[in-house]
């Protein structure tokens, strides 16, 4: 499984002109789900979603006086980063909208036209997205986590705050061609 994630101030899904479900500042995510995957992707996916910390500070990522913090970190360059990169979103009491979108596992390396082959097909994926939609929100509030339609055309609106867009997969890159290097080499 793979996903989009992106922090916003809000977002919402459409379909056919009617809002189906909105969020305030939180996270937005896109996930695919492709052959071989499991629940147990489904569930490593779900975590890395809700604990993946996107916001700075106890402000939710707002600096209250961003002057003075320049100032501090000239005067003292160990400060730089030290508020970085602190919260999750269930930290900052935030919202999720989980939207499906198998273009994620789209294949561009020929031509000019994508391929899909990448992406788990109809029923099975349906399935373990609603499972991974399940489980962001067991490990969350219910109420906090929202979902678009599954294989629908939707009309997907956001605004980005930062922006942060980070990928995330269930699955370590693992390239066993690579080697590292030996020292002097």
């Amino acid at each position: 499984m793979k996903a989009i994630l992106q922090r916003v101030l809000s977002a919402s899904v459409t379909v056919e002109g009617e809002l189906v479900s909105s969020i305030g500042r939180g996270v937005l995510v896109f996930a695919a789900v492709g052959p071989g995957d499991t629940e147990k992707e489904a569930e490593l996916l779900a975590a890395k979603v809700l604990k993946f910390k996107l916001w700075d500070n106890a402000n939710g990522g707002r600096v209250r006086f961003p002057l003075l913090k320049i100032i501090a970190q000239w005067r003292e360059p160990a400060l730089i980063g030290r508020d970085q990169w602190k919260m999750n979103v269930q930290d900052i009491d935030g919202e999720v909208l989980c939207v499906s979108q198998f273009t994620l596992l789209a294949s561009t390396n020929k031509g000019s036209k994508p391929d899909f082959h990448n992406a788990m097909g109809g029923e099975d994926a349906r399935r373990l997205y609603q499972y991974f939609y399940r489980k962001v929100q067991d490990g969350y509030k219910v109420d906090k986590v929202k979902d678009g339609v599954f294989q629908a055309m939707m009309q997907v609106a956001l605004v980005n705050d930062g922006p942060v867009t980070l990928e995330l997969s269930a699955h370590p890159k693992q390239d066993h061609n690579l080697k590292k290097p030996k020292i002097g080499e």
